[in-house]
């Protein structure tokens, strides 16, 4: 804590809205922050909200300013832990290689917080392993999670995080013994008891590869909620009040957390100008800085099928088309189906359908993780993702708790659908996700991840797909060889499809 020299536990290099909230959240818990951005009025800002939230205005400052990188390492206790939080990219170089100017040493330790891509954290840890110790440690819960109590997921050398691992923990969100978060947002009161989520997950990429896969799952979420949300307006011409008093309500049953709550709070909002709902007075076109469309090609990239996420990238892609969409609306049509329906049974069905496809979604996501542990030389522990997930980060939810269990009771389960709770809820519940997709058909309602879903469950349950008729398709224009069912595995074939009587031979 804090030391009687007065010295500083940590330093902050970029104070913007993540740096500033962080650095108060780590003053709270005792920790003495020195921070430097080359925005002063930035340093300025934070100097002024410490002021202003310490209880005892007669202590000392808990965040002092620096003027450049020289004054702030030399405020630091050894070795001294300096958080970058700078865009990704070429910014975080940049900050390095002026700390190692400002006379970094070998037993310091950056710490990168940015949304930064793995293999630049691979790249980084290697390229300044000889003049100080790289760290990642990605950060999930936006500002409010920041100030308050974030999911921490680090990566990186192990001895590093012997040093980090009080702080991270002191900050993090806590989960109480009923497996839900300890909230206090109240400067200067944090959360000192519960269970951190935060634990160290692996070296070098291994944390800002669980952020990005957390953000691809998170993307899914949110398009499979604003889906849930159009069938609710369009098949049943419900208004947003309406269906966020109804988001709500689900919100205290299965479908609990962080992203339904929200979305319950959005779609009772008015806007104060013109008086109409708030949601429909925003341009539906939806931006997105890339660790979407990072999971999916990570996806692609392993062969792991992430369908929900991947059209959860297309669909935000697709909204960005404004001018297109408004001539495709005066040009083509939908020829639909239209018919008797309960608005009972269709809330019903869109409730299980959400529920479904939120687990599938989950499924991919852990699916990719389980892969790039192969890829990357990792060892990760599912069910401590998991659990770390449940409180702080964006998609915080009840569900996570159910996940760390499956994993608890099987380290090795290869996928949840394969796990009994989670094959009973799909098999109780998929009649709903069945009719959410009819009707969106049947109705010219685009749910692209709804479809993706149901499409995955239905491909991952088929003992047997066409794929036998794609790899002769593929044999016969490419050569590219088959495996036969009574041959034994990894044994090639192939059939001369242009010569007399197609003879086929081993290869």
């Amino acid at each position: 804590m804090l030391n009687a020299n007065q010295n500083c536990n940590i330093g902050f290099v970029g104070l913007g809205v993540m740096g500033k909230n962080l650095a108060l959240n780590l003053a709270d818990h005792g920790y003495r922050v020195a921070g430097f951005d080359l925005d002063t009025h930035k340093v300025q800002d934070v100097l002024h909200t410490e002021e202003a939230e310490r209880l005892d205005n007669t202590a000392p400052a808990r965040i002092i300013g620096c003027s450049n990188l020289e004054d702030m390492l030399s405020s630091l206790v050894k070795p001294r832990v300096i958080v970058v939080l700078v865009p990704a990219g070429k910014p975080v170089d940049a900050v390095c290689h002026n700390l190692i100017a400002a006379g970094l040493e070998p037993d310091d330790i950056v710490v990168d917080c940015g949304n930064s891509q793995w293999t630049d954290t691979i790249r980084r840890e290697a390229e300044y392993k000889e003049k100080f110790k790289f760290f990642g440690t990605a950060v999930s819960g936006g500002e409010v999670g920041a100030r308050f109590g974030p999911s921490l997921m680090p990566g990186g050398d192990a001895d590093s995080w012997k040093y980090l691992q009080p702080m991270w923990e002191a900050v993090a969100a806590k989960i109480g013994k009923d497996g839900q978060p300890i909230v206090s947002n109240t400067p200067g009161k944090p959360v000192t008891e519960g269970e951190p989520c935060t634990a160290y997950l692996g070296p070098n990429g291994a944390g800002h590869y669980v952020k990005m896969v957390h953000n691809g799952i998170e993307y899914a979420d949110m398009q499979l909620i604003c889906e849930a949300y159009h069938l609710l307006r369009s098949l049943l011409g419900y208004e947003p009040e309406e269906i966020g008093k109804l988001f709500a309500k689900w919100n205290q049953g299965i479908l609990n957390s962080y992203l339904v709550e929200i979305t319950a709070d959005i779609l009772q909002q008015y806007d104060h100008a013109t008086g109409a709902p708030l949601v429909d007075m925003i341009l539906d076109s939806a931006g997105q800085k890339g660790t979407g469309r990072w999971t999916s090609i990570s996806a692609t990239q392993m062969g792991v099928p992430a369908g929900i996420i991947s059209e959860s990238v297309y669909a935000r892609a697709l909204s960005t088309l404004t001018s297109e969409r408004e001539i495709a609306a005066g040009k083509l049509t939908a020829d639909v189906e239209s018919g008797e329906i309960e608005a009972a049974d269709v809330e019903k069905a869109i409730e299980e359908a959400l529920y479904c496809a939120k687990i599938c979604a989950y499924a991919q996501g852990f699916q990719l993780l389980r892969a790039a542990q192969k890829e990357y030389d990792w060892v990760l522990n599912f069910s401590t993702i998991a659990k770390i997930w449940r409180g702080g980060c964006i998609i915080r939810a009840s569900f996570l708790q159910k996940i760390a269990d499956a994993f608890d009771e099987n380290h090795e389960l290869e996928n949840l659908l394969l796990n009994d709770y989670f094959a009973d809820a799909m098999d109780t519940k998929q009649a709903g996700l069945r009719k959410a997709v009819v009707l969106a058909a049947q109705s010219g309602i685009p749910t692209p991840s709804f479809f993706s879903a149901l499409a995955y469950f239905d491909g991952y349950r088929s003992e047997v797909l066409p794929a036998n008729l794609l790899q002769a398709q593929r044999d016969y224009f490419g050569a590219h060889t088959y495996q036969r069912v009574d041959a034994e595995p990894g044994q090639k074939f192939h059939t001369f499809w242009q010569e007399e009587g197609r003879p086929e031979r081993k290869v």
